[in-house]
């Protein structure tokens, strides 16, 4: 829950379980707004991230995450995995989409998400932080559960 003394907005992204299909990338930022999600597999932990939302369109975005953290992964989550080279490497594709609309950017091709690998020891289901064109964030999907 939010501080009592905390002056910022709080969006609970699918705070009923009930969205299918979504991913977001929430931009690491001053905005006074924080959205917060679910992640962690079966662990439901609860993640938050202050900045701005960028919705990800397209069929199939997740597809991969989810074959790396319920397949793989069994839905169990993966705070503090000691990611095996190939998992990893998997992990570093399944992240790298194209972000358009990005900030104040005119770019035709945006330079692809990249895994944040200085923080490996936050990544879980539905929560994984990346490098963005505009600094820090973390990329978003349903979780498990």
């Amino acid at each position: 829950m939010a501080d009592v003394d905390d002056d910022r907005r709080h969006i609970f992204l699918d705070p009923d379980g009930t969205g299918t299909g979504w991913a977001f990338l929430i931009v690491a930022a001053k905005t006074g707004v924080v959205y917060e999600v679910q992640g962690g597999g079966v662990g439901c932990v609860q993640y938050a991230q202050e900045g701005y939302l960028i919705p990800l369109f397209g069929r199939g975005l997740d597809e991969e995450l989810k074959e790396i953290f319920v397949g793989e992964l069994k839905g169990q989550g993966a705070r503090q995995l000691d990611w095996p080279v190939e998992l990893l490497d998997r992990l570093r594709g399944a992240v790298a989409f194209h972000v358009y609309g990005s900030a104040n950017r005119d770019d035709l091709f945006p330079t692809p998400l990249a895994l944040d690998e200085t923080r490996l020891a936050e990544v879980d289901e539905a929560w994984v932080p990346v490098v963005t064109p505009d600094g820090p964030g973390v990329l978003v999907w349903e979780n498990s559960d």
